[in-house]
């Protein structure tokens, strides 16, 4: 009995001590999975700060490609707007440098016309015998007709062309009022007439401007510069702040010259922007 009695305390003993062992064991796996919770939870909050961050940054990237392909489209915009002035000024030039050759060609060949000969004086009457008598105390000479100076087309339009270039606009202006007035009918007419007003434009006198380059516009027959002093009397009116009145004679030239390079500067001007027409084409 005893002996029973000491086994069976043995073997509570052994099952106390396997309980004990028991609990020391699970307490332990807790502590681990614990520590293990722990540590994934930091690297799951490592993570998203790195996501956030990634992200952060793909925004900004984002947006700066976005600012960077604005600034191409303004670029190439700005490229489009420069060659199209580029073209208008060069089709503006060609036309001056035509002009200049028409006029110099004319010139030429008016200076190399010889001028009409001159008629044979008259015979002189025979002399006839004087009549009897005291003879008189002083014989006059005969008076000689006062002759005018007359001056050819060309030859004041040369003069016109060479003070316009050289800025003295106020004698430019009458020689070539002597064009208009004395040779209406000639090739140049119309062409000094533009530049009467060219003259009173660079003089900022508008009003008279506006007078001279529509007598342009008017002038019979209708020639090649009615499109550039429809253009110049809109300037005009627009340096007088008269918009509506500058508006209207710019809308004429797209209407009825539509081909012409004044039309793009019109065109230019209406929209608004800034006119890069130059101030006299003759200079």
């Amino acid at each position: 009995m005893l002996a029973c009695s000491r086994m069976n305390r043995a073997a509570l003993v052994g099952c106390v001590l396997i309980v004990l062992a028991a609990g020391c064991a699970t307490r332990g796996s807790v502590r681990q999975v614990g520590e293990d919770v722990r540590a994934v939870q930091s690297e799951v909050a490592a993570l998203r700060q790195s996501q956030e961050d990634l992200t952060r940054r793909l925004t900004e990237m984002t947006n700066a490609n976005r600012a960077a392909l604005a600034k191409a489209d303004q670029l190439q915009s700005s490229i489009t707007t420069l060659r199209a002035d580029v073209d208008r000024l060069s089709a503006r030039a060609q036309a001056t440098d035509a002009t200049i050759k028409d006029v110099q060609a004319t010139l030429a060949v008016r200076a190399s016309t010889p001028p009409p000969a001159a008629a044979p004086p008259a015979a002189a009457p025979p002399a006839s015998v004087p009549p009897a008598g005291p003879p008189p105390a002083a014989l006059e000479p005969p008076r000689q007709p006062k002759q005018t100076r007359t001056t050819s087309a060309e030859a004041s339009f040369t003069a016109g062309l060479k003070n316009f270039r050289e800025h003295e606009y106020g004698q430019a202006v009458l020689d070539f009022l002597d064009v208009v007035t004395k040779h209406p009918g000639h090739e140049l007419a119309s062409t000094a007439q533009y530049l009467i007003g060219e003259a009173y434009y660079l003089q900022h006198d508008y009003r008279q401007a506006i007078v001279e380059f529509q007598r342009a516009v008017d002038w019979k027959p209708a020639h090649p510069k009615i499109p550039d002093a429809l253009l110049k009397v809109g300037l005009c009116h627009s340096r007088l702040r008269e918009a509506k009145q500058a508006q209207v004679a710019w809308r004429r030239i797209v209407r009825e010259y539509p081909e012409s390079p004044a039309a793009d500067e019109a065109r230019t001007l209406l929209a608004g922007k800034k006119s890069a027409y130059p101030s006299a084409r003759y200079r």
